[in-house]
């Protein structure tokens, strides 16, 4: 059983009831965030699931230098404080360099650490030594057991506060593809392990200009993971994923996105899977 970490008043691990990790890709604008995470708030609270919002002030590795990123580190880090102070909700959103990592831990409550990034040894170490909860997503291009080596680096810290998620690993050109057993093997890590069911079925510049993505096997992933053991889901998720942008310019990550009312379903699936699994795990 993996140890526990604690994100506000939610605890990832150890057996306890699964946890949500979601929101949309990235950051529109104040009243969106808001929006959103209220929306999110009622449905896992109505589910009876612990809830952590996430949304990204930059998307640093988009496809396209003329694809959307976000608002930037200090808009998106003063919008994330309005959604923490009106909602009350933890929230985590992406880290790309060590100088953003001191004004990101005055606000987030999870640093995470991009997949394209995670053997960045540097922002692994600065993210650690602010003592707060790291969420290392796996890189698409290491084994599960490579994992070992990204949480050595935070954990050299003394901050044993890590989170370790699955998020697909490279099949080929533009396709992603997930090996379940690697949520099992980083398991045995003894951090608790996350499952990203919406990158996972991305199709990283499958578009040309942008990342592509299937949907519909959003909740397929999800159950499986869950059926797996895992301790907490990560999901982007949006109210109209196929909107554009009002400057025209498609959302980020859209295509993959999970539809806000497809979710009290999908959770009640979930809620449903993981209680079979509660004898085993010791939790709910």
């Amino acid at each position: 059983m993996s140890r526990t970490v604690r994100v506000g008043g939610i605890t990832i691990g150890g057996g306890g009831p699964l946890v949500l990790i979601g929101g949309p890709c990235a950051i529109e604008n104040e009243e969106h965030a808001i929006m959103v995470a209220e929306r999110l708030k009622a449905i896992t609270a109505a589910a009876g699931v612990p809830f952590i919002y996430k949304s990204s002030y930059d998307k640093a590795n988009r496809s396209s230098i003329d694809s959307y990123r976000g608002p930037g580190l200090k808009e998106g880090l003063r919008i994330l404080r309005r959604v923490k102070e009106a909602t009350g909700l933890a929230v985590l959103s992406d880290v790309h360099d060590v100088a953003e990592v001191g004004p990101a831990a005055e606000v987030l409550d999870v640093l995470q650490i991009p997949a394209f990034l995670c053997r960045q040894t540097e922002l692994l170490l600065a993210c650690g030594r602010t003592g707060k909860p790291v969420n290392a997503k796996k890189g698409q291009f290491l084994a599960p057991r490579d994992m070992a080596n990204v949480a050595a680096k935070i954990a050299s810290t003394g901050n044993e506060d890590i989170l370790l998620t699955e998020r697909g690993t490279s099949f080929g050109y533009a396709n992603l593809v997930v090996d379940f057993r690697g949520l099992a093997i980083m398991g045995e890590l003894g951090y608790p392990v996350i499952f990203d069911a919406t990158h996972s079925v991305q199709l990283p510049g499958g578009l040309g200009h942008r990342s592509g993505g299937e949907r519909r096997y959003v909740p397929l992933l999800a159950r499986a993971a869950v059926a797996a053991g895992v301790d907490a889901l990560f999901m982007e998720m949006h109210e109209d994923p196929d909107r554009p942008l009002a400057d025209g310019r498609p959302l980020s990550d859209g295509p993959n996105m999970l539809r806000l009312d497809d979710l009290p379903g999908l959770l009640a699936e979930l809620r449903a899977i993981r209680a079979g699994l509660a004898p085993a795990r010791g939790g709910g």
